[in-house]
This record gives C-alpha cells, structure tokens and sequence, in this order.
C-alpha cells in the first residue's frame, strides 16, 4: 500500500487553519516529514468577523499546538469566557419569578468524603431561594463581580476557574495562520479552486486551481464553510437535516463599540431569549460581537432586525447588520473515500453552547489519531470517524433542545411549537422521564460520545427549573447538616476568590501589554492583526 505523505486543507477560517495547525503539530512532532500539510484558500473569499464564543477544550487545543496565550490575546482580540448567562428563558419578561439562571464551566464542587450536593440542593438543604449554579460552584458569584478566571502568573491556558475565549474569528484565523506557517511548516497557497478531478474510483485526484494549476494529495480535507464544495458538491454525501427539532435557520449580528474604553467586559457569554429565538452578546477587547438567532418559519427578517435593534439601544444605531442562513443538521458520511469534511462543511447546530469551534477541534482530533499511515486503510478509519461525529452530533441536539422544550414561555408560536412533544427527539424524551425521579448521573452518558459533562446537564436542567421529586428518597440522604455546611463554605470561598482574581478587563490588557513588551518574533505582524 502507498503511504499517506500529504494533507491538501482547502478552504482557510477557523476551520482550515486550526485543523492545519492541530494537523502539522501532531503528525509531525517525531518526523518533521513524515506528512506533508497544505493549505489552499481564495484571496476572493473573506472570512466573517463576528464575535465567537467557545468551548473550554479550545484551551488544550491551542497549548497543544504551542501558541503563546498572550499572543493569542493579542491577535485575536480575545477575552475570557466562564460560562453562559440566560436571560428569558425560563419564562417572559415582566412574569413573576427568576429572569435568568448561569451555566458555569466549573462542575459542582465535592470534596473527598463530602456529599454529592445535587441530592441535597434538590431536598432543600441550600439556603432558600438560591440557584443550583450558585449554590455549587463559586464561579457564579466571580462573574457576577467581573472577575477573571486566572491570574497574569498563572501558566498558559491554565487557572483556578475552568474558561474557554471569546474572539473575533477572522483575527483569529489570521493569528493560527500566522502561526501555522512560521511555526509548525504548513504550506499556504492562495488560489481559487475552478474544479475538481476524481479517479476511476470516484476519489478526489486533483485540484485545479486558477493561479497554481493542479494540486494533488493522498487526502482532501474540505474546511469550505457550508457550501461543502468538496465533501457535498463533489463527493456527494448528503446532509440530514434537523430542522425538525431546532428550529432557528437565520441570524443577523453586528458589530457593536462599547460606550466607553474602559468598560467591564462580561466573562460570560449572554443569550437572551426573544419572541422567535435568542440573542447573544459576547464582549471582546475593543467591541461587543452580537447577534440574534431565530427562525424564519416563525418571523421575518426584518421583524428580526427591528427585535435585534431594539435590544441595542443606541449602540447599534447606524451600524449595518449583517443577515445570515444556515441549517441545522449534519453529513452522516463526513469522512467519504479521500474527503473528510471539518467545520461546518460537515454539519451545523445553532450557536447556542458554542459547539462549532469544539466539534472542529473534535473533527480535528479524531481526524489525527485516525488517520491511516498507507492509503489502503482510508475506509475503515472514515468508518470509525463517522460514527463517533454522527454520535456527538445526536447528543448535542438533544442537550441544546432541552433548553427549548423545558421553557415555560408560551407568548409566541416559537415557544408553543418548541413545546410540542413531536419536536423533542426519543432519546431526549426517555432522559427527561427519568430525571423526574432522580438526577442526571454519569451513567446516563458515554463519555468519549458526549460534548457535554454531565454537570452541564444539570446546570441547564435546574436553571430551566426541571422538577426532580427525590421525596420520596429522602432516607437514601442522610448527610444533609453535612450538605448546609459544604454549601456555606462554598460562598464563603467565593468571597475569599474575589480577593485572589483579577478584574477581567484589567488581566486582558495586562496580558496583552506583556506580549507587546516580550516583541517576539512576528510580533509586529500579530499587533497589526489586533489594531
């Protein structure tokens, strides 16, 4: 059999450079050149620069890769991210009771020999009234604060709060660019893909190009976006749509400058739910990224601007807004023959968790231990690869719909549809049967299928506040002093971190000042980017 030497990535964004990064660092860390990695994008195509949030796997994606945090910061316009903050979810503005709950990325806290706390916080052994998030995790109060997660000595990508970023995706496809290149040996050639050959097996033989010519490589990976131009319009694997269970397909985002330089930059992502979706709000170093999220079976466009602009206010007040479609669904065959698709060329799911990045870091992973060393093996390891992104694809549309379908808000018919049983997938229905009598446990989930830790799934559960009716176990939790005592000290130690945390406006900039002050190579290039 032929062994595997060269990777052509087609299509640049986020997508492509971060799969040529992960890619070139992996294969290559015993034999510089063992695998060839290219890169073709079209200088014709430009890349979107809204607001990202993401997932806190980005954080060990990119030490793994080897770039610096603080030149990351910098070029990428990043700030820190500890959670999402739901504003309407549970209910409409103006109703009485709770108007908002938090997601955090630290699990619930347990110290060895210490009780479980959900058990308890479910029999009331919390103090009254407070939310599950805040009485589990300190992270919730740190944010309420505009605290950091880290501190400037902490080491690269790590700290006492579990985060991921926020980022503008263009400057960061820039910076991975950048990095990839100079760092890790990636060849970039800037050229328009005009057609496509395939061989008498119907595998992908060449690429040809309008400025290069031909381009050749044993393996295709399309990071096209949602055109799909090889694994779709080429190789013709279909896309499943689940439309059917999520139902938003359109958004509009803008741009939006803060109302003055110094303003405290939320380190959370905001979702606020509107009359035919939501609207997210993340806050980057010099600007919000901001969007709404909605379906078009259920509003107009401009009936979603005009929404989108009324939560803005005067900040968004002669800036232009930017309109995009898209379908929620996925390639079962992302991997077919010599294509595998990475990034939304193989699948999307609304933005609502973040999940784009990480299932680009999971296409990524999978794609790099699967690889096959001789071209022979290609079959098995697309095989393996389709499944396990078909698994996790399942999993997250039945944890983002679960926001949906526990709403109690019923003043549009986007929220009455949402509730419909019809909408809410089996495998979703079976797990919200039996969370009535006892909560989500590890064993309801297949770790290395699952984008989501089982805390996540509390968090969201009891935010939504899902009933769970452990009454009638209440013998099988004997330690509930034990409990009121580990809930007290959480918020005491909550009160001790925000002595030990920084701002996080002020730990973004300082960071950023220490990498301007290190110049390292490339340093002018990065600033550049950032500016």
């Amino acid at each position: 059999m032929a062994r595997l030497k060269k990777v052509l990535i087609v299509g640049g964004g986020t997508a492509g450079w971060l799969a040529a990064c992960y890619l070139a660092k992996a294969v290559n860390a015993v034999d510089p050149r063992s695998v060839q990695v290219h890169l073709v994008e079209s200088a014709d195509i430009g890349l979107l620069g809204v607001g990202e949030a993401t997932f806190p796997s980005i954080r060990g994606t990119l030490s793994a890769i080897g770039l610096d945090e603080r030149r990351f910061l910098v070029g990428a316009t990043a700030t820190y991210k500890q959670g999402i903050h739901y504003r309407h979810w549970v209910r409409p503005p103006g109703t009485p009771g709770a108007d908002h709950f938090f997601h955090p990325f630290n699990v619930p806290s347990q110290r060895p020999g210490g009780p479980e706390l959900l058990p308890y916080w479910l029999l009331g052994a919390a103090p009254e009234g407070m939310p599950f998030a805040e009485a589990v995790s300190m992270q919730s109060t740190l944010v309420d604060h505009a605290r950091a997660p880290r501190r400037a000595r902490d080491a690269d990508y790590q700290g006492p709060m579990n985060h991921a970023f926020h980022f503008d995706a263009a400057c960061f496809a820039r910076v991975l660019a950048e990095h990839g290149q100079q760092a890790l040996g990636v060849v970039r050639h800037v050229a328009t893909v005009e057609r496509t050959e395939l061989d008498e097996h119907g595998a992908i033989a060449r690429l040809v190009t309008r400025e290069e010519g031909e381009l050749t490589a044993d393996l295709y990976v399309d990071c096209t976006g949602l055109r799909g131009m090889l694994i779709g319009n080429v190789m013709q694997s279909p896309f499943r749509s689940r439309a059917d269970v999520l139902f938003a397909d359109r958004a509009v985002a803008m741009q939006v400058p803060y109302e003055t330089p110094d303003a405290p930059i939320p380190s959370y992502t905001i979702s606020t739910a509107q009359e035919a979706g939501w609207i997210w709000d993340i806050g980057l170093q010099k600007r919000r990224g901001s969007g709404y999220v909605y379906s078009s079976r259920h509003t107009t466009d401009d009936r979603a601007e005009e929404v989108f602009r009324r939560y803005l206010g005067r900040a968004g007040e002669g800036l232009k807004a930017m309109h995009i479609k898209f379908e929620t669904g996925y390639r079962p065959e992302h991997w077919r023959k010599n294509c595998v698709a990475v990034g939304l060329a193989g699948g999307f799911v609304e933005p609502l968790e973040s999940t784009g990045i990480a299932l680009i870091e999971l296409a990524t992973y999978l794609l790099t231990h699967l690889l096959p060393s001789d071209t022979g093996n290609m079959e098995s390891a697309a095989r393996h690869f389709n499944e396990m992104m078909v698994a996790r694809y399942d999993r997250i549309i039945d944890f983002i719909k679960m926001h949906y379908c526990l709403s109690r808000r019923r003043d549009s018919p986007f929220w009455i549809d949402n509730a419909d049983f019809a909408s809410i997938p089996q495998t979703l229905q079976e797990k919200l049967e039996k969370w009535k009598q006892r909560p989500p446990h590890r064993l309801d989930f297949v770790s290395d299928l699952e984008m989501f830790m089982t805390s996540s799934w509390q968090y969201i559960l009891y935010g939504m506040e899902f009933k769970t009716d452990l009454e009638p176990m209440r013998s099988a939790y004997p330690q509930m002093e034990a409990a009121r005592q580990e809930f007290a000290m959480i918020q005491q130690a909550a009160i001790r971190a925000l002595d030990d945390l920084p701002d996080h406006r002020a730990l973004v900039e300082q960071l950023c000042r220490e990498h301007v002050q290190r110049k390292p190579s490339g340093a002018n290039i990065t600033a550049s980017i950032a500016g």
